[in-house]
């Protein structure tokens, strides 16, 4: 058995887990979510605890198992707490603002880039940073990905749009190598 998916998800108050057939819908007070069940897993709730077990033994379905116990523990999460990830502008004139729902970014190019959010997304944008924040963790972070490939951060110049908290690792020079600082 998976060690992530032997553990059981806690309902949060306020969240109703209802299986539809192949379906799991979790509702809560931020929406409402839903995802297929992979076959041969089994979806059940006990004593306000969500309980995924696998119907029988393979390989192959022990990788399911724990991803399955993810993704509802995400859809609990996202609809009672929601997801959030920020990111930073750093350069010279790098601005970002909002037209409506559409993020605008200049970052370096001759011409301002447009972004239309993902649907279930929505980004808000502070100084020199980008938020983006919604119930599913998937397109939450599909979207924060779309925003840092346009100017993807430069470790050496300083300049890019990066993660909150990301590290960026610089490669060591051959000056440095050569006198064994790298090793």
């Amino acid at each position: 058995m998976s060690n992530i998916g032997k553990q059981p998800v806690q309902l949060i108050e306020g969240v109703s887990l209802r299986i539809d057939g192949q379906k799991v819908i979790v509702n809560g007070p931020k929406g409402e979510l839903e995802t297929k069940i992979i076959r041969g897993i089994n979806v059940e709730v006990k004593d306000n605890m969500i309980v995924v077990t696998k119907k029988y033994e393979s390989h192959d379905l022990k990788k399911f198992h724990g991803l399955m116990r993810a993704l509802i523990a995400n859809m609990v999460k996202g609809v009672s707490v929601g997801f959030e990830k920020k990111l930073v502008l750093s350069g010279v004139g790098y601005r970002a603002k909002m037209e409506g729902k559409d993020l605008v970014l200049n970052v370096g190019f001759a011409n301002a880039v447009k972004l239309v959010p993902i649907e279930g997304s929505s980004i808000t944008v502070a100084d020199n940073s980008i938020t983006v924040s919604g119930i599913d963790k998937q397109t939450v972070g599909d979207m924060a990905d779309s925003i840092r490939k346009i100017r993807v951060p430069d470790p050496y110049k300083g300049k890019g749009i990066k993660y909150d908290g990301e590290k960026l690792r610089k490669k060591v020079g051959k000056a440095a190598k050569a006198v064994g600082a790298g090793a």
